[in-house]
């Protein structure tokens, strides 16, 4: 069993006022993909220029804040966001939902390609392989609140988390740091490397997505208030269905497209 390093959740004050680590993980996700953006542009433009990048990450941070913590209260704590509404804007306490975060983002490329004129695939697609980057750092911010915690376990590196109760758990946050966060990252920075249809590049992350979050659920445990649903499957697991058959889709769509157009 492994020691929970246990860590202020408070990384330091200006003046009175507390800068929370779970806050640092999300400037530090956002100028992660602000840098990686830049050099996605400068390798390959794609229609994009280096002044659009300014916009193209401030787009993109506003959708994925206030669509993940929408997404969270409406998916996993409705009931609390009823009685208890000022909470939706208490972001350091936790609680952001990537999946209300997608749709934040994809409404805010909406806006942005519309206003730019530009492809929303497109758009999507230059974003899309630096996404990883913030979900790594948020789950780095899940380990340091100790919440979001795993199922109870026997395995060597389970980890008893202050408030997951007496018995060892696994560190769900960090399966999923992993996953979602290193292990999506590598494979869309690869596959990206070289010029690919418009929409498969996208398509990749929502099919590695869906997958990997599907398998670190295994190993989570279900929010309290919901449990597990139907057949078993946690929330989470149930939201990431959609986003599989979505990335097929559009993996089968764009190669065929291309097909198409080098037949014709």
């Amino acid at each position: 069993m492994l020691t929970y390093p246990t860590i202020n959740p408070v990384a330091f004050h200006i003046g009175s006022w507390p800068v929370y680590w779970y806050g640092m993980m999300y400037l530090v996700g956002f100028l992660g993909g602000w840098g990686l953006l830049a050099l996605r542009i400068h390798r390959s433009p794609r229609g994009f220029t280096q002044e659009q990048l300014s916009d193209i990450t401030f787009y993109t941070a506003l959708g994925a804040i206030l669509g993940g913590r929408l997404g969270y209260m409406l998916f996993y704590d409705w009931q609390m966001l009823i009685a208890q509404p000022l909470l939706l804007f208490q972001t350091w306490k936790g609680g952001m939902s990537f999946h209300g975060g997608l749709l934040g983002v994809l409404v805010a490329m909406f806006l942005y390609a519309r206003k730019h004129h530009k492809s929303m695939l497109e758009l999507t697609d230059l974003v899309a392989p630096v996404v990883p980057i913030g979900l790594a750092a948020g789950r780095i911010g899940n380990f340091i609140n100790g919440e979001l915690w795993g199922r109870v376990t026997t395995m060597p590196w389970g980890m008893i988390f202050p408030s997951g109760g007496p018995d060892p758990r696994h560190p769900s946050q960090l399966y999923e740091f992993g996953l979602e966060g290193v292990l999506l990252f590598i494979i869309l920075w690869s596959y990206s490397a070289k010029p690919k249809p418009v929409g498969a590049v996208s398509g990749l992350f929502a099919l590695g997505y869906g997958t990997f979050r599907i398998i670190a659920e295994c190993f989570r445990e279900p929010d309290a208030q919901i449990g597990y649903l139907t057949f078993g499957l946690t929330e989470g697991q149930l939201l990431s269905i959609p986003l599989i058959i979505i990335g097929i889709v559009l993996l089968v769509a764009s190669h065929k497209r291309i097909r198409h157009e080098t037949i014709s």
